[in-house]
C-alpha cells in the first residue's frame, strides 16, 4: 500500500520566513525521483530550486505560481509505493541551507483536501484548514504552558509585531490551532476598544480610513522587506561612527592600466580595492569581527569573507567572496564578475549571500563622492569608495590635476576606537596613493 508523504517548504537560510512560488517544475501525477527539483521559489535573497527528499508520484501541489508560502507550509505530497525508497533510515544526503533529507518530517493531523483539490493540487493548505472549520468556537480555557500552536510562522510574527499575546487567544482551527483570522479578529477588537477610549476631536475628524488621502502603498516584503529588516536591526544594535579621507588615486589607476596592458585577464578596480582592504584587515583585525551581544564578547575572525554591494533590478544585494584574503587580484576579479552576473540574473544562492565579515561598498558607480552607509549587520565595518574624478591637488609641492577619490569607513564603535579606524583608513589611502606600499604585505 502506498504511503503519502508531505514535503514542506524548508528553511532557506538566514532567518527567511517565506518564499514566493515562481515556477512549478512537476505536475500532479508525475513521478519524481529523490532530490529532483520540484519547484522554483524566490526568497528575499535569491531564486532557489527546491529538491524533494522523496521519490514517488506527486498527488497534490499546494499554492499557485505567484503565491507566497511561509517556511514549514506544505509544498506537495508524494505517494511512495512499497518498493519505492522511503527515507526512514537513510536519506539522500542533499542539504539545502539547514534542512536535510535524512528523515521524513514529523506528521501532524491536517484537514483532508476536497476532491477538486486533490485533482488539480493547487489549493493552499491554509484554505483547506479554514474551510474545514465552519465556525469559530472559543475554547473554554486559555492555552496551557508550552509552545502555542499557530498555522504558520507568519501568523506568529503578525502577533508579535502588534504586541499580541497568543496565549490570550482561542484558536478556531483543529485542536485549538490559531489561524491568521483569529489574530486579525483580535487586532480588530483591540483597535475598536482603543477607538472608544480615544474620541476623535474636531481637528482630526477626517483622519479615519474613509477620508484618508489616497496614495501608493508598497508592501515591505521580499527583498525590500529583508533589506528593511536588516538595516533597521543594524541601526538599533550597532553604535556606528564614520570617518573619511580624500586620496590621490592617480598612481593606482596607472598601476591598473599597466597590469591590463600585460598579457592575461584584465584586473578590475574593485579587485584592487578588495586586495587593499584584505591587507588592511590583516593589520587591523579588530575590524574583521562582530559583537556577540548575548555573551558580551567581541568575536575576532581569522578569515575574510568579503561582501560587496551590488544593485540589481530586484534591489540591493550583498554577494560574498569567500576567503578573499587568500585570493590575488586575478582571482578576485573573476569571482566578482561571476557573483555580479549571478546577482543580476537572480541566481545567487543563500550561501553566496550570507556569512560576510566585512563589506566593500563602491557607491562611486552612482556618480557620488561620499556616503555614510549602514553597516551590514552583524559585521563591524564597511569601506565606502566614491567616484574617482579629476580635481586640483597639490602634488610634489605644485598644484596639479589628479584623480581624486573619497574613502569612508563606517565602523562599530564597540569593537574599536577612532585610532584603530583612522589607522585602517589611512593605510587604505596610502595604498591607493602609492600602490607600492602594498608590496610590504604581499
Amino acid at each position: 500500500m502506498a504511503q503519502v508523504l508531505e514535503f514542506k517548504l524548508p528553511d532557506l537560510g538566514e532567518g527567511l520566513t517565506e518564499a514566493v512560488i515562481v515556477n512549478w517544475l512537476v505536475q500532479v501525477g508525475e513521478v519524481v525521483a529523490i532530490d529532483q527539483p520540484v519547484v522554483e521559489v524566490e526568497t528575499a535573497k535569491a531564486m532557489v530550486e527546491v529538491p524533494c527528499p522523496y521519490g514517488g508520484v506527486v498527488t497534490a501541489r499546494f499554492g499557485e505560481e505567484g503565491a507566497e508560502l511561509p517556511v514549514g507550509a506544505p509544498l506537495l505530497t508524494v505517494a511512495v509505493g512499497e518498493a519505492a525508497p522511503v527515507p526512514e533510515a537513510e536519506g539522500s544526503g542533499n542539504v539545502l541551507v539547514g534542512y536535510g533529507t535524512g528523515a521524513p518530517p514529523a506528521r501532524r493531523r491536517r484537514a483532508r483536501p476536497t476532491a477538486p483539490e486533490q485533482a488539480n493540487g493547487t489549493a493552499g493548505r491554509a484554505a483547506a484548514v479554514e474551510t474545514a472549520v465552519p465556525a469559530r468556537v472559543p475554547a473554554p480555557s486559555p492555552l496551557p504552558e508550552g509552545p502555542v500552536p499557530v498555522i504558520s510562522p507568519l501568523v506568529r510574527r503578525l502577533a508579535r509585531d502588534n504586541g499580541l499575546d497568543l496565549r490570550a487567544l482561542s484558536g478556531s482551527g483543529p485542536d485549538g490551532l490559531i489561524l491568521r483570522a483569529d489574530v486579525e479578529d483580535a487586532l480588530r477588537v483591540s483597535a475598536a476598544r482603543a477607538a472608544t477610549k480615544t474620541p476623535v476631536g474636531p481637528l482630526d475628524a477626517s483622519a479615519g480610513p474613509a477620508n484618508a488621502r489616497t496614495g501608493t502603498r508598497t508592501p515591505l516584503k521580499g527583498i525590500r522587506g529583508a533589506v528593511a529588516d536588516k538595516l533597521s536591526r543594524s541601526r538599533r544594535e550597532i553604535p556606528d561612527a564614520t570617518c573619511w579621507v580624500d586620496a590621490d588615486a592617480t598612481e593606482l589607476m596607472r598601476a591598473r592600466t599597466a597590469m591590463n596592458a600585460a598579457a592575461g585577464p584584465k584586473i578590475s578596480l574593485l579587485a584592487l580595492l578588495a586586495r587593499i582592504s584584505t591587507a588592511a584587515l590583516a593589520r587591523y583585525p579588530e575590524l574583521n569581527s562582530y559583537v556577540d551581544v548575548e555573551a558580551r564578547e567581541i568575536v575576532r575572525l581569522d578569515h575574510v569573507h568579503l561582501g560587496f554591494a551590488a544593485q540589481t533590478d530586484r534591489g540591493l544585494v550583498v554577494p560574498v567572496v569567500r576567503d578573499a584574503h587568500t585570493r590575488d587580484a586575478e582571482a578576485l576579479t573573476a569571482e566578482f564578475a561571476r557573483l555580479t552576473e549571478a546577482a543580476h540574473a537572480g541566481r545567487l544562492t543563500p550561501g553566496e549571500l550570507t556569512g560576510g565579515t566585512f563589506t566593500l561598498n563602491n557607491y562611486g558607480v552612482f556618480g557620488v563622492d561620499g556616503s555614510t552607509p549602514i553597516i551590514n549587520h552583524p559585521e563591524a565595518a564597511m569601506l565606502g569608495v566614491g567616484r574617482i574624478v579629476p580635481k586640483p591637488w597639490v602634488h610634489e609641492g605644485e598644484l596639479a590635476v589628479r584623480q581624486v577619490v573619497q574613502l569612508s569607513l563606517t565602523f562599530d564603535h564597540r569593537v574599536c576606537d577612532g585610532g584603530t579606524a583612522g589607522g585602517f583608513l589611512r593605510y587604505v589611502a596610502d595604498c591607493v596613493e602609492n600602490p607600492a606600499v602594498l608590496l610590504r604585505t604581499l
